[in-house]
């Protein structure tokens, strides 16, 4: 194997939110073998997605494109196989490549995993116990393999299936691996081993959690994600009392949602422990770049709610830590803008290849190594297409700088396929980051804002102009 080469083992979870990892100073939480990656290595404090939902996230970190570039902008709109991704053009330049766990992307021919050596996958969201795993078959067609169902825990089954591969790969050869797991996406279901954690405690409640929605677009009152109200009796393992009061139902539904999602997350914790060992025990921890992620970010509670899809920081901020290293001081911590479709530029980087020029990101590498060139973005853009499917979020696009974040619910379907047509008066909303952290106060309607919100929209049309976005918006005023 190639020296110059790195290993590559890409963690994702399933809305794990940032302030769910003590390595990002969780109040509520500790992860003790996700913090050995942080302290290993580097943390990122400003990644985003550019897009609040599962499947067009993953499609956008496999290519390295917005989601009006790859076509997948919804969780129906299942991305195409043939297009470029980076595990095909790791696998075309002699690595071994595999992906286990979740791919969320489509099923079938024309969206089944390619570009993997091998692969095992749980349909759609898949199940918490004993799960079904699509197999790669062995015929001529790509999704040839068989379906089977696996006794156990389905963060325990990906980590065992993960770590077959690695211990049977060819250790001639560079290998990436894509290491997916299910959890925490709700509706939440410990296992056995975690199953008695916070039995006695109650966990802390986030500031925001008896948010009134007041001085914001209409659009944060209409989502019906509401802790309690909300939930299913699914999601919080018991009736719900509806007769309770707002701020009742919020506090007791609370409890309920987040013991169990700091349970799963505990699952994903052990387990990429045992991952980190045997990289120790197999003498691969210098030579594999290994990073944790997940898909996007995930309201603990904040605002009132669970689930995402607003631009809203809990949402839109991923977890990002990464350790490698030959490149990368331990204990380092960045705070530039990365975004998702950063991180398959940056694995090619590594890997020595070229990056197409059609790939819309830009490779971190320089800030691994501490070097953040002066060119590098102080802006992202951030679109939401899903107009009021599952939880009636407006569709809605914005611009987050470094200190602002400007948004606007543009409230129209559009004709996209996922959507639910219908459509409300549009509306703005501004944040100051700096001084309203929570996003409670849309200052957008401030005379001493007007030559700031001026800039703002038009900072933000040039970014839609520049990443090839300005179909419907070049007009918006």
């Amino acid at each position: 194997m190639s020296t110059s080469q790195p290993n590559i083992i890409f963690i994702m979870s399933d809305d794990h939110a940032s302030h769910a990892m003590s390595c990002y100073g969780s109040r509520i939480n500790q992860t003790p073998n996700l913090d050995r990656i942080a302290d290993g290595g580097m943390r990122f404090d400003n990644c985003f997605c550019t897009n609040s939902i599962c499947t067009p996230s993953r499609a956008a970190i496999l290519t390295g494109t917005y989601n009006h570039i790859n076509g997948v902008t919804t969780l129906d709109t299942h991305m195409d196989n043939r297009l470029p991704t980076f595990p095909k053009m790791l696998q075309a330049n002699g690595y071994q490549t595999a992906i286990y766990g979740k791919w969320h992307l489509g099923q079938g021919p024309d969206h089944c995993p390619t570009g993997f050596d091998d692969w095992a996958v749980v349909p759609g969201q898949g199940r918490y116990h004993n799960p079904e795993f699509i197999f790669k078959g062995s015929g001529n067609g790509p999704d040839s393999g068989d379906r089977r169902t696996i006794q156990g825990y389905v963060t325990d089954i990906i980590t065992d299936l993960s770590l077959d591969w690695l211990k049977q790969r060819d250790e001639s050869k560079p290998f990436c691996l894509l290491y997916h797991h299910k959890a925490p996406h709700r509706p939440w279901h410990p296992d056995e081993k975690h199953a008695h954690m916070y039995l006695n405690e109650d966990v802390p409640e986030p500031e925001t959690l008896y948010d009134k929605y007041e001085n914001r677009a209409s659009a944060a009152a209409a989502a019906e994600m509401r802790v309690g109200r909300h939930s299913t009796a699914e999601d919080l393992k018991a009736e719900i009392p509806h007769e309770l009061s707002e701020d009742e139902i919020r506090k007791w539904g609370y409890q309920r949602y987040i013991k169990d999602y700091l349970r799963v997350v505990a699952s994903i914790d052990d387990n990429v422990g045992r991952v980190l060992d045997y990289l120790d025990e197999a003498g691969l921890t210098e030579n594999t770049l290994i990073i944790y992620t997940s898909d996007q970010g995930f309201f603990l509670g904040d605002h009132g709610w669970y689930d995402k899809r607003f631009m809203y920081e809990e949402s839109l901020r991923m977890p990002f830590i990464l350790r490698y290293p030959k490149e990368v001081a331990a204990g380092s911590v960045n705070d530039d803008i990365i975004l998702n479709i950063d991180f398959a530029e940056l694995f090619l980087d590594l890997a020595g290849l070229p990056i197409p020029g059609d790939m819309q990101g830009r490779s971190l590498r320089p800030l691994l190594q501490d070097s953040t060139p002066d060119d590098w973005r102080d802006a992202m853009y951030y679109r939401y297409w899903m107009h009021k499917t599952h939880h009636n979020v407006y569709a809605h696009y914005g611009i987050r700088t470094m200190q602002y974040k400007l948004i606007y619910y543009y409230a129209d379907a559009l004709g996209t396929e996922g959507s639910i047509e219908g459509t409300y008066e549009p509306e703005w909303e501004l944040f100051d980051l700096a001084t309203d952290p929570y996003e409670l106060n849309n200052i957008v309607n401030d005379p001493a804002n007007a030559e700031l919100v001026k800039g703002l929209k038009s900072r933000l049309h040039q970014m839609q102009a520049d990443v090839g976005d300005e179909r419907y918006f070049k007009d918006v005023e």
